[in-house]
């Protein structure tokens, strides 16, 4: 049996050959601290987010795209093997695990050593540039260039790609989660009002925008007041979000041109040509495509769902796992 998995800081996705994406869950884990014994794992786990007592610990094995808690990732990807692999639980799959374009020969270990305890029979690793591309459609063995901005919940992994391998990247630690943090601490600054996490990427998700909109759309949430230490309801805007969140953005553009002044001439030329693709969830934001475009000059699309671009990319090696083990795999 052979299983892809984008392990993301936010979410992860499990891709099966022949049948597509068939998990989708959040990236989190409840630990029970007294007994040190893990309670849920995905979207159960999620669920219990702010509403815990002192003695269990909800939290992110995965932080900035690599492994953070090693002991509770290896459950987490033990929990995907056996959710996906039903009656055929006892065979040992083979794994394709996506990860960071900048990630440390440790980090690499880690990853692999973590698939191997949850009871994989061979685990390998795949940047998540590659495997956005492959997902996004890219034909990334062509000799031409091409350009993917993959913003994630954890990461924004920035790549130039030809002739089946990277040319040029730039990884930053600015994504998705930095955009919920900007948010929440503007609600704070703004409204007096604490929110939580879950609250946070309902406003992103619902109202967000990386330009400003003539009627902006809004939303009622809900928080706790800091003078009162009550619950209280408040309207924000899309132009707030979009106030919120310009520092993440400006520095997710800096890195892009960045990795197109250090970009070959020739493959400069075919990506103003043919334009960069935007994927990962984070992509989503409403009318990012247009703020990048604006900010850059150069032609902007976003990915079909954006959000499976590496889970798809994962499947596509894992058909062709003999061919692409050669050329794109990250050697151990």
């Amino acid at each position: 049996m052979k299983i892809g998995i984008d392990l993301g800081t936010r979410n992860s996705l499990v891709f099966i050959p022949k049948k597509g994406v068939i998990l989708q869950e959040p990236s989190v884990v409840a630990v029970d601290l007294d007994e040190n014994k893990i309670l849920a794992v995905g979207q159960a786990a999620n669920e219990m987010i702010g509403r815990t007592p002192d003695a269990i610990r909800v939290y992110r094995p995965m932080k900035d795209g690599v492994i953070a808690d090693f002991v509770v990732t290896q459950a987490m990807i033990r929990y995907f093997i056996n959710k996906v692999s039903g009656k055929f639980h006892f065979f040992k799959p083979e794994l394709v695990i996506s990860v960071p374009a900048g990630i440390t020969s440790t980090e690499r270990r880690a990853v692999i050593e973590a698939g191997i305890n949850a009871g994989a029979k061979a685990v390998y690793l795949c940047k998540e540039p590659i495997l956005s591309a492959i997902g996004a459609g890219i034909p990334i063995h062509s000799c031409s260039g091409n350009m993917i901005v993959d913003i994630g919940g954890g990461t924004t992994e920035v790549a130039v790609i030809s002739l089946g391998g990277i040319v040029n990247f730039q990884s930053l630690r600015v994504a998705g989660d930095k955009m919920d943090a900007a948010i929440a601490d503007f609600v704070k600054r703004k409204h007096n009002l604490a929110i939580g996490d879950q609250t946070t990427e309902d406003i992103k998700m619902t109202v967000g925008t990386a330009i400003s909109e003539k009627d902006p759309r809004t939303m009622q949430i809900r928080g706790r007041d800091l003078i009162t230490g009550l619950p209280r309801n408040v309207a924000i805007n899309a132009n707030e979000v979009s106030e919120a969140v310009r520092d993440s953005l400006a520095e997710i553009v800096q890195t892009v041109k960045a990795v197109l002044r250090e970009t070959p001439p020739e493959l400069s030329a075919d990506i103003m040509d043919k334009g960069m693709v935007l994927a990962g969830g984070s992509s989503l934001l409403a009318n990012l495509p247009e703020f990048v475009s604006n900010a850059i000059g150069v032609p902007c699309t976003l990915a079909e769902d954006a959000l499976l671009c590496v889970a798809r990319g994962t499947g596509a090696v894992l058909e062709n796992l003999d061919f692409y083990k050669k050329s794109i795999m990250v050697k151990k």
